[in-house]
């Protein structure tokens, strides 16, 4: 028999502005990572007819939002920001239940949400448009961008609130509504959101939260009725959301994919910063991170004192009790993720040339928690596993390079483009270097961090379209052309 919900635990779907119990029978259990313990059974699990009750509530409500006058979407907006951050304690500690981060990266994960949620309110009535007056032709054209009606989002685990912010703001800012799906690995944090809409004041089915597997990702993706989706997981989930789009009603994706990228690292680069970036900034979820720069190039020069430099602050990484703060690092997400990165550093490990620096296989510890202790691997083939595909895990490859071009051409090769960081005192360099990488972000003497201001994603298998920024926003409009005959 599953393990009921605590009373202050909400596992029921958001649609509508009520909550209520998914129409089938199935459950998602919620183990937690640090100790493997039940932390509920009784989630709703969506199927089809679940996420067609979340558009037709979101669809009922699309017509009355987009006419709401942007000002009175604002403040909406700015109300659920400022309950979010009032209660981003008791959503950090649902996080970190379901996916083992520290209680200080998903408070984060909360206040970054409502970070995004302000800086659209902002421009819900900034949105632009275009006229083109011809006199000697005597017509008037104009271009105005309008919302596509409903809008959804699937997201991945490792930042479920955030994700929120991602694509939930820019979505109703620009007059969309919108159905939202969290990940069945942390779905808490997500579903307590809800209650925070209704007080809020937002109307029923302006925003909707449902938890969901793959069936209920596939039934969005391939829903007749919506427009736009917005997904972000892995490269091999992105196509299969592409496809279901493409084969329903060709829905617009903004799909943000996985990465392998690139740091670079020069002989002139200030090394403390380079090595706080590449230790503590590259380990912090666990390296459970998209744009995490998993591959090191370092100049032949420095490389031998900055890998001992970075093994010594690896093996300084405080690893324990998410809850705990003490604690750098928590477990991996579950057994599945805990499994396939270990089997990653054990088959590396055995890699002809290659060294470990620090680190290997783990076991789980004594709490039984799915902990893998951070890896370094030096000289790695540039065909192997661990240099090409996403681990997603607290594992660093490293290799030397001669000179920039050297350095570019093993920063391009790989079939990701999401980010990559150049490290160096010579701006003219830095920008030089920058203009050749091929990814959709490049960050000089800092790690790959997307923000609410900028727009964020990727070139190649990293995925299209972009979030953050006034782009974020552009992508949930579409454009009208008017023609005017001035009589």
């Amino acid at each position: 028999m599953s393990k009921p919900a605590s009373p202050n635990i909400e596992t029921r779907l958001f649609i509508g502005n009520k909550y209520k119990e998914a129409k089938q029978s199935e459950k998602i259990t919620v183990i937690n990572p640090f100790d493997q313990s039940i932390v509920t059974g009784a989630v709703s699990c969506a199927g089809p007819d679940d996420v067609d009750d979340a558009v037709e509530a979101a669809f009922a409500a699309a017509k009355g939002w987009a006419k709401t006058r942007p000002s009175e979407r604002a403040r909406l907006m700015l109300r659920l920001a400022d309950l979010v951050e009032e209660n981003s304690e008791e959503l950090a500690a649902l996080e970190t239940m379901a996916m083992g981060a520290p209680l200080w990266i998903t408070k984060h994960g909360a206040t970054s949400m409502a970070e995004w949620f302000r800086y659209y309110a902002g421009w819900a009535n900034k949105l632009p448009g275009e006229t083109f007056l011809d006199p000697a032709e005597g017509t008037c054209k104009l271009s105005t961008y309008e919302p596509f009606g409903v809008c959804a989002g699937i997201a991945a685990w490792n930042g479920s609130l955030m994700f929120v912010g991602w694509k939930v703001a820019p979505a109703i800012a620009a007059g969309n509504t919108f159905v939202f799906k969290c990940s069945e690995k942390s779905p808490l944090g997500v579903l307590a959101l809800g209650k925070l809409v209704i007080e809020a004041g937002f109307p029923p089915g302006v925003i909707n939260f449902i938890s969901g597997g793959a069936e209920a990702g596939h039934a969005l993706a391939s829903h007749m009725k919506i427009g736009k989706i917005s997904f972000t997981g892995s490269s091999a989930a992105g196509r299969k959301v592409q496809v279901a789009a493409a084969n329903s009603n060709l829905k617009q994706c903004s799909l943000e994919l996985g990465g392998k990228s690139a740091a670079i690292v020069f002989e002139d680069a200030q090394l403390d910063n380079a090595l706080d970036a590449m230790s503590m900034g590259f380990l912090v979820n666990s390296t459970q991170v998209c744009a995490a720069t998993t591959r090191l190039l370092i100049h032949e020069n420095i490389a031998e004192t900055f890998v001992e430099s970075l093994r010594s602050r690896f093996e300084s990484i405080v690893l324990g009790d998410p809850k705990a703060p003490t604690s750098f690092m928590g477990p991996l997400v579950d057994k599945i993720q805990f499994d396939r990165v270990n089997g990653i550093i054990e088959n590396g490990a055995k890699e002809p040339g290659v060294q470990v620096v620090t680190g290997g296989p783990s076991s789980k510890t004594k709490s039984g928690g799915f902990f893998v202790t951070p890896t370094i691997f030096l000289n790695p083939s540039t065909e192997s596993t661990m240099w090409r595909d996403e681990i997603f895990g607290p594992v660093l490859c490293v290799r030397t390079f001669k000179d920039e071009d050297e350095a570019i051409e093993l920063a391009n090769d790989s079939k990701y483009g999401l980010g990559g960081s150049i490290y160096t005192s010579d701006i003219s360099r830095a920008l030089r270097v920058g203009a050749e990488l091929k990814t959709g972000t490049v960050s000089i003497n800092q790690g790959v961090i997307p923000d609410y201001c900028i727009p964020f994603g990727g070139w190649k298998e990293s995925g299209t379209g972009r979030e953050g920024g006034k782009a974020g926003i552009m992508a949930y409009l579409q454009s009208k052309t008017i023609s005017v005959k001035l009589l």
